[in-house]
């Protein structure tokens, strides 16, 4: 692996979107850091220590903005707006035709749908900005300290927020096209790495068997990660058979080939949308800090049994729909027949698209039900123990960052090939 990495590096191309991805999350981090004009930082601090603990729904929006929500930083509104905009521009697609359409015209499509996408997370980002005013001046925060009308304070900070938020997505969709990996995955992931050390500091000093539970836990994690390797890289795979014809004077075709239906197609995605859809609850509780119910609700779905509940299905769900999105049985039947290719015992056409969509209802269903699980039952364990590692090593923050990281390897290793050098791993 290490002879990988030097390779990288010595490929003038690579190396560059090695550093732009390094250089784009480390100025994130510094976002998260660097408060909103106004704000009064430590009272900040100790206004959230005493009106969010652990289990509550704000602690968890925290904990996936990776702490600079407690800050109120520039990046406190994280990458959540830019997620449910995706979610619903995806959920779109696929009830407006014209969307669906607009979708499949290529390159073109896509930009005007990623424009749409953008317009949408500026919107969510400005409801946000405006619920997270409210939610901080409840308790009892006091922002008119820059000598200037309270109202000019308000709109200072809800802009110096949304233009974070902004700021947020144009780094992700750099990462994307110009460096290694997903950026909003990325993203993601540095959040929650960011959160390890507090977490790890925190149970220490929670009680005197704090490092024992730290090392438990890490052991586990340890324990857990291959399996999460073995079913991301698991695959059914379909036998082709290619029939004989003769090209020019050439005999082509003939061969055994097969068709790889990934356990786990969707990757991280379904427990990323899952996760915010579920918090989205919580962002709508901000606008109504003195009503009980709605905090109650918002709380119930951002944890306990409910929580654990929606987890699974929404996981399943989102399993099935971007599965559904990126894989199209009947395409992949077409180019088949188009390439000679067949099923042996299925006939082509639609009977082997039918064929191939119920191979992939059924890999898709253990895959999701195993993703589901790892994400509930760490929250299940930190329900009981209130463990901040068990909450920050969590199944989804787990799943999340396995998957991450294998996604942003996988990229590698092909740019390492694609330039005639060995991957990272023999």
């Amino acid at each position: 692996m290490l002879n990988g990495i030097v390779n990288a590096f010595r490929i003038r191309e690579l190396r560059g979107k090695i550093i732009l991805t390094a250089a784009l999350l480390v100025l994130y981090r510094l976002g998260a850091y660097l408060p909103v004009p106004g704000v009064p930082i430590k009272a900040m601090m100790e206004a959230y220590s005493a009106n969010a603990d652990g289990s509550s729904a704000l602690a968890v929006i925290n904990l996936f903005s990776g702490g600079a929500l407690s800050r109120m930083s520039v990046f406190c509104l994280g990458i959540m707006p830019y997620i449910t905009s995706q979610i619903v521009m995806q959920m779109m697609q696929a009830v407006i035709p014209s969307l669906g359409e607009m979708a499949k015209e290529g390159e073109s499509g896509q930009r005007k749908i990623t424009q749409y996408t953008r317009y949408l997370t500026i919107a969510l980002a400005t409801l946000n900005a405006v619920a997270y005013l409210f939610l901080f001046r409840s308790f009892g925060i006091d922002f008119s300290n820059m000598g200037i009308p309270e109202g000019l304070v308000n709109v200072i900070m809800a802009v110096t927020m949304i233009a974070g938020a902004i700021i947020i997505m144009w780094l992700g969709e750099i990462i994307t096209q110009r460096g290694i990996g997903n950026g909003m995955s990325l993203i993601i992931f540095a959040n929650i790495m960011s959160g390890l050390p507090t977490a790890f500091a925190q149970s220490t000093a929670a009680s005197e068997y704090g490092v024992l539970i730290n090392i438990i836990t890490t052991l586990v994690v340890v324990a857990i990660v291959p399996v999460i390797v073995y079913i991301e890289r698991g695959q059914r795979r379909i036998p082709v058979q290619y029939a004989k014809r003769v090209v020019g004077r050439k005999m082509m075709g003939g061969q055994t080939s097969y068709l790889p239906i990934k356990v786990n197609t969707a990757g991280v995605v379904p427990i990323i949308f899952a996760s915010a859809l579920l918090y989205f609850p919580a962002q709508i509780a901000v606008f109504f800090p003195d009503v009980q119910w709605v905090q109650t609700v918002a709380n119930a779905v951002s944890s306990g049994w409910v929580n654990w509940v929606l987890s699974v299905l929404l996981i399943v769900f989102f399993a099935y729909f971007y599965t559904s999105m990126v894989f199209n049985p009947e395409e992949t039947a077409d180019n088949l027949r188009k390439q000679g290719g067949f099923i042996p015992g299925v006939r082509p056409g639609s009977a082997t698209a039918a064929y191939i969509k119920s191979v992939v209802d059924h890999v898709t269903l253990p895959g999701a039900i195993f993703m589901a699980a790892l994400a509930v039952i760490p929250s299940i364990i930190f329900s009981f123990t209130s463990n901040n590692v068990v909450q920050a090593f969590g199944g989804t923050s787990i799943l999340i960052m396995v998957g991450v990281a294998m996604d942003t390897i996988s990229q590698l290793e092909s740019q390492l090939k694609m330039h005639n050098y060995e991957g990272l791993f023999k």
